[in-house]
């Protein structure tokens, strides 16, 4: 379920895999891992993945 979400809301945002690492702080193969369902985030990333995509849609907080 969380891969899901990731892809979802990251190609509804517009990101490349690669826009979004950069984002949270992590590398491009971090990404693929977790929408692939291969991984998951440890807590420090889970919280930045859930900042990024619970923050106000103008792209505050950013």
């Amino acid at each position: 379920m969380f891969s899901e979400n990731l892809r979802t809301l990251r190609k509804q945002r517009g990101f490349t895999q690669e826009e979004l690492a950069a984002r949270l702080h992590v590398v491009r193969q971090t990404v693929s891992k977790w929408e692939k369902d291969l991984s998951v985030p440890d807590t420090d990333s889970e919280v930045r993945v859930e900042g990024y995509y619970y923050q106000a849609p103008d792209g505050g907080g950013d």
